[in-house]
């Protein structure tokens, strides 16, 4: 746990922390980043350090989600705590609570500071569903919020019933968004002069980062959207990413483009019967992809995974082991990027955690102090301040980013999500490209001039046409560099620097720009040259393992996810707005440098951690929660319906037994418990099933969520356009989008209800678009020159 200030842009921001096991990932990510987050807890404690799983007393989740805070005892009944959290809250620049118990107490002190005039306190209320709303008091839960959002309908096989993702996804990627937000809010703050409040949902920004159905789809999906993709049912085995059994598990490849069949075909040999080379059309091959997989299936069945990923990737076929957690924690290439580190929770009880989202600066942001004791800290914040305050304000309509300038030259999901992010924030975001590498998202199966799915990751940006393989291309790019503030990239590590594009070339031409790049392992250890496809990080950082059936070893459920690559985007705008507020201080840019694989550890620290003390504990548990039942998934009645019903604690299920009429088990003394529940879950789903099979799965939901119960029925995201929690809260936009048939339905912006404004929803651009516009504005170019670059093929326009 060392301390490295170029890895810390972030100290001096203020944070007070009221969450208590909702949004607590949120604090714990500002303060990787330097931030001086203080928890506020009762005498009691925050039931966060109650959490489980518990080893011999000590909460797995407050370790992992609290490390790097302070802890401050105050009791709201007393006077002289009042006066000490009015004075911390005034010195403070953003409050963080999740309508918790403690936050509800000092609600009306909260209230008071907010809006007072000469307050510059943000208030960031993380809940599940926000405060307005039909939904606004229901109960939630990640399965309910994994249910709710579309998710579970498109997890799992066919003709078997949905599957749930494992960990809590849904919490720990709103909690990112939530960082991105506080942090979006800081900036418009300190440029405005104005401040406020901001009502996050957990549930709608499950809708946005998971695999949401008006995202961005992965480049196989022909530029489709994810609502015309996504079956009713679950999907059939994956003929795109399949998995392969070997000697020791099992192994995933993807082969797409005809580049990566060539390679696969060469494998197999010269004598197998799809070697013609029409086979190397997609659409072809898959007419036969039950049989080429038999074929795949018999030549790697009895090697090693080790082995087929070395020779996959000595022959550039994309193929990964699928780790167990196990073999995650003892991951060469993890261990060589310090992707881990040792967590003491007492003498002699020392486990391991992945130990932060990425690197600053080559430096890996992480823990530096294990979480603290009770009340371990005074009552203060160090006298060092970030206070990022502009002299004169600007107009609070103004978009939090205007004025900064973006090179964008990521491609496919995780790198059009970076840069729309910060185009909805107002920022000038060029996309940079080259008509003879197209973005796979520009690829369409109905040869649309722009597709569905290139239009939600590109709205708001420019396009430029630029040869960044030729001398002059190259040099329009550095002179582009030295009036920018962000470099974006997501190419296979070592693409920049090839291009004479490191980081160390662009700071020479500016040394304010900061530069981020993303791919699949990241830019350094021994595997960082992998192919970085979506399929392929998720089997390496072992989500994919645990991602089945528990009563079927090849059941893997993630076919249609791209996760990721949302969240992965939401890590890196967090890190690089980080670097862009230091630079207020600094004048000087820096690096972000993200790992996909290293962002999926991390919405799993608290199982890591676990597993590494208790071997054997992380495994696959399908639908059931592991603390407590009945928590699963149910049937009910109609065809292929379902609901969640995730109880937690005694009093919960007292009331679930009353609300189902089954005063038998309320009374029956091996259920009075968690542990006796648990013990009897088998019979306690089966009496609970026969109560949901004989209702409509929204009848349930009333009757439990009535009865403050969390529970969901599983929506398809066809459905979600029609979702009135959603309507309520204004999560529809409208994006009138050229080369589409009709209008394009959209997401808001990431902040739920608040005092920011509302992104500007702007159409994607074709290809080269604003070629000219950008030269003769940002780089005065004439019409000449510009011609004679467009001639030289070192610039491209649009073409009709």
């Amino acid at each position: 746990m060392k301390s490295n200030k170029s890895n810390q842009p972030l100290r001096g921001l203020r944070i007070l922390d009221l969450c208590e096991g909702k949004g607590d990932s949120c604090g714990r990510y500002l303060a990787d980043l330097g931030a001086e987050v203080m928890l506020i807890e009762p005498r009691q404690g925050s039931p966060a350090r109650r959490a489980a799983p518990v080893v011999e007393g000590h909460s797995l989740y407050f370790a992992t989600h609290a490390a790097n805070k302070k802890s401050v005892v105050l009791d709201v009944t007393q006077e002289d705590d009042r006066t000490v959290f009015y004075a911390l809250a005034q010195q403070a620049d953003i409050l963080i609570h999740s309508r918790s118990e403690i936050a509800l107490q000092w609600l009306n002190e909260i209230t008071v500071l907010v809006e007072s005039d000469e307050s510059h306190l943000i208030c960031l209320a993380i809940s599940d569903f926000g405060d307005s709303g039909p939904y606004a008091d229901y109960v939630g839960s990640n399965a309910v919020h994994m249910a709710m959002a579309g998710i579970t309908a498109r997890s799992g096989l066919k003709d078997r019933e949905p599957l749930l993702p494992p960990g809590q996804l849904c919490y720990e990627a709103a909690a990112i968004q939530a960082a991105w937000v506080a942090l979006v809010a800081y900036w418009q703050s300190a440029h405005t002069h104005r401040s406020g409040s901001i009502d996050f949902s957990v549930f709608e920004a499950s809708c946005q980062i998971l695999d949401p159905a008006l995202g961005v789809t992965g480049s196989a999906a022909g530029g489709q959207s994810a609502t015309k993709l996504a079956p009713r049912g679950r999907p059939p085995e994956g003929k795109m990413y399949p998995f392969f059994p070997c000697a020791d598990g099992f192994v995933r490849i993807c082969v797409l483009n005809p580049r990566q069949w060539q390679a696969m075909s060469a494998w197999l040999g010269d004598d197998h019967p799809y070697t013609d080379p029409a086979y190397a059309n997609m659409a072809k091959r898959f007419k036969y992809m039950r049989e080429i997989n038999l074929l795949i299936e018999a030549l790697f069945a009895k090697e090693k995974s080790a082995d087929l990923v070395a020779e996959g990737q000595r022959r550039g076929v994309p193929i990964a082991a699928v780790a167990t957690p196990q073999q995650v924690l003892k991951d060469h290439h993890f261990l060589a990027r310090g992707a881990f580190t040792d967590i003491d929770l007492a003498a002699g009880l020392q486990g391991k955690a992945p130990a932060g989202y990425l690197k600053i600066n080559g430096q890996r942001a992480g823990i530096r102090t294990p979480a603290p004791a009770l009340n371990e800290h005074q009552p203060s914040f160090s006298t060092d301040r970030l206070a990022l305050r502009s002299a004169s304000p600007a107009q609070s309509t103004r978009r939090p980013l205007e004025g900064i300038r973006v090179l964008d030259l990521g491609v496919i999901v995780a790198g059009a999500e970076l840069g729309r992010l910060f185009a909805d924030q107002g920022a000038e975001v060029i996309k940079v490209e080259n008509k003879a590498f197209p973005d796979g998202l520009r690829q369409s199966l109905q040869n649309k001039p722009i597709t569905e799915s290139f239009a939600q990751g590109s709205r708001g940006k420019k396009s430029l046409g630029l040869n960044l393989r030729s001398e002059k291309g190259k040099q329009v790019f550095k002179e582009l560099v030295a009036k920018s503030d962000v470099v974006l990239s997501n190419f296979k590590p070592g693409t920049m620097d090839s291009l004479g594009f490191g980081y160390g070339e662009l700071k020479a031409i500016n040394p304010r720009i900061i530069v981020s790049e993303s791919s699949a392992l990241g830019g350094s250890g021994p595997m960082s040259n992998s192919m970085g496809y979506g399929p392929l990080v998720r089997a390496s950082s072992g989500l994919t393992g645990l991602w089945r059936y528990p009563d079927d070893g090849s059941g893997f459920g993630d076919a249609l996810t791209i996760f990721p690559d949302h969240l992965a985007a939401r890590v890196s705008a967090v890190a690089i707005l980080a670097l862009l507020i230091e630079r207020e201080k600094t004048g000087l840019g820096g690096t972000v440098s993200l790992s996909q694989a290293e962002t999926i550890l991390m919405t799993l620290s608290t199982e890591l951690l676990s597993e590494s003390l208790q071997g054997g504990w992380l495994a696959p548990c399908g639908n059931r929660g592991r603390f407590d039942a009945p928590s699963n998934l149910f049937s009910c009645a109609g065809d292929d319906e379902w609901c969640v019903i995730d109880i937690e604690g005694d009093e919960q299920w007292l009331r679930l037994c009353s609300a189902v009429g089954r005063q038998d088990l309320a009374e029956d003394q091996h259920l009075k418990a968690a542990s006796g529940r648990l013990a009897m879950r088998d019979y306690v789903e089966q009496e609970l099933s026969k109560w949901t099979l004989e209702r409509p799965p929204q009848q349930i939901v009333e009757t439990l969520q009535a009865a403050g119960i969390a529970a969901a029925a599983m929506a398809r995201i066809n459905e979600l356009p029609d979702n009135p929690h959603l309507k309520a809260r204004d999560f529809f936009r409208i994006n009138t989008q050229p080369g589409l048939d009709a209008p394009l339905l959209t997401e808001n912006g990431p902040a739920g209800k608040s005092y920011l404004p509302e992104p500007e929803i702007r159409p994607a651009p074709f290809v080269a678009e604003h070629t000219r516009e950008l030269m003769r504005d940002i780089l005065q170019l004439d019409e000449a020159t510009i011609a004679s670059l467009i001639e030289s093929g070192d610039l491209e326009v649009m073409t009709s």
